[in-house]
């Protein structure tokens, strides 16, 4: 059981802060590109009880950290916040500027992910004959996966993705308008890729992928 707990502990600081700094990217490039609302409803802020929504920041990813420790099973916990209120129709160019409010979550956990491993990079090597070591190489290998696994979902291009705002974007107009028009089955169809085993192997060497060029840049 104490290892379960120590289990939970050690995926909920990188998974708080990977959905948090997510939702908080969004509405500060939101603001920068001319869209206010976020922070005028206190949005652009990093206290996560702002962002946390108990299903998709709590219930989901412990759910999974439980289903990890009693199967053994790795697959990484994910899950969402209360999404951050953006009005593209504040945005000074709507359609072009969807792109980088859309785009400024997933480059968030892309950040993210690079610090966890040059945390790692930087600390591990004095903790190598201390008993700290282990708990902190844990903590930093959960801050990548958490914060890839947030980046590759969310850039599957499926509206209300961040990827399928940022096709949306990037279409001509009729294309874009009928890919919009997914949004409201977004999440449904995301959620039966998963669960239908499609998408965990793209998703495992995305994150391969990912990571291999993290450790080149950072030297980790």
């Amino acid at each position: 059981m104490s290892q379960i707990i120590l289990d939970i502990a050690l995926w909920a600081l990188p998974v708080i802060l990977a959905i948090t700094l997510h939702e908080a990217a969004h509405g500060y490039v939101a603001r920068m590109f001319g869209d206010p609302t976020a922070y005028e409803q206190g949005r652009i802020t990093l206290n996560p009880l702002k962002h946390i929504d108990p299903v998709g920041t709590v219930l989901l990813p412990g759910a999974i950290v439980l289903m990890n420790a009693f199967t053994g099973a790795q697959f990484p916990p994910f899950g969402w916040a209360k999404p951050v209120p953006v009005n593209f129709g504040r945005l000074r160019h709507p359609k072009q500027d969807m792109l980088w409010v859309a785009a400024a979550g997933p480059a968030s956990n892309f950040i993210q992910a690079v610090l966890w491993v040059l945390i790692a990079t930087l600390l591990l090597p004095g903790l190598a004959t201390n008993s700290w070591g282990p708990t902190v190489a844990a903590l930093c290998r959960h801050g990548l996966q958490a914060n890839l696994i947030l980046m590759l979902i969310n850039l599957i291009p499926i509206p209300p993705l961040d990827g399928g705002r940022i096709m949306v974007s990037l279409l001509p107009g009729r294309a874009a308008w009928q890919l919009s028009r997914v949004e409201p089955y977004g999440f449904f169809i995301l959620i039966a890729l998963l669960y239908s085993d499609v998408l965990n192997k793209p998703l495992q060497q995305a994150m391969d992928g990912v990571a291999h060029f993290i450790f080149i840049i950072t030297g980790g």
